[in-house]
């Protein structure tokens, strides 16, 4: 393979490598996490719960999570991979969509980064820094999910993406519905739809779903190369 192919499958590997693990890291920190929380419920806790070092009880919603490092530090791994992915990809990016999938890329990154450093939890709530928390929380949130949809948006310009394009935005949409849901819910006293676990993580899982489908889909991609151009009309040796 001469060296005009080998720079580009190495430039796209390395990004499709740090998406894929961003999502294996962030899923894996918080299984682990979850597994040593008494009663944790994936329906009725916030994933914020597993990173709250203090035991007792907050919001109404009891508190005890022994692991809680290790979601903490899951979250901040989590948005190292996510903006070194989106730095590496971003090249490959159209001029229109490039500075906007960084700067999006990035206020994910950095909102989770808080969310991991700043944990929610009575301490916190007593001394007003659970208000950073919750703009970490806002930022990884709608940050993620409008990342996948400018992706989505890129990749549908080519042929052998627009399927993988139009998965991406449709997850950021879901996400980005799915906030919005979590906070009117949350914040009604008469009905209620979905716990507030649910809506999280649909609005979460979504940023996950995408990094997952996005790396896969560029490893897939690098091994299908497109067919050689033919020398001198003839086509090429099978």
């Amino acid at each position: 393979m001469g060296d005009d192919r080998v720079r580009p499958l190495r430039t796209a590997i390395a990004p499709a490598a740090c998406w894929i693990a961003a999502g294996v890291v962030y899923l894996a920190a918080e299984a682990v996490a979850a597994s040593a929380f008494p009663g944790y419920s994936y329906a009725q806790n916030y994933i914020s719960d597993l990173g709250i070092p203090e035991v007792g009880t907050y919001s109404g919603r009891a508190i005890d999570s022994p692991l809680h490092a290790v979601m903490n530090a899951g979250f901040v791994l989590h948005g190292v991979l996510f903006v070194a992915a989106a730095l590496l990809a971003a090249p490959v990016l159209g001029a229109s969509h490039r500075r906007v999938f960084v700067a999006l890329a990035l206020t994910h990154g950095i909102g989770i980064v808080l969310v991991g450093v700043v944990h929610s939890g009575p301490v916190n709530a007593d001394n007003g820094l659970v208000a950073v928390h919750g703009l970490g929380a806002a930022m990884a949130i709608v940050g993620g999910n409008l990342t996948a949809i400018v992706a989505g948006l890129a990749a549908r310009r080519s042929a052998r993406l627009a399927r993988v394009g139009t998965v991406c935005v449709a997850l950021g949409v879901v996400g980005l519905l799915s906030t919005l849901g979590l906070v009117l819910d949350s914040g009604s006293t008469t009905v209620t739809l979905l716990p507030d676990g649910v809506w999280e993580r649909l609005a979460v899982y979504t940023v996950t779903a995408f990094e997952l489908l996005i790396g896969v889909a560029a490893l897939v991609r690098l091994r299908q190369p497109d067919a050689p151009t033919p020398r001198h009309g003839r086509p090429p040796a099978p």
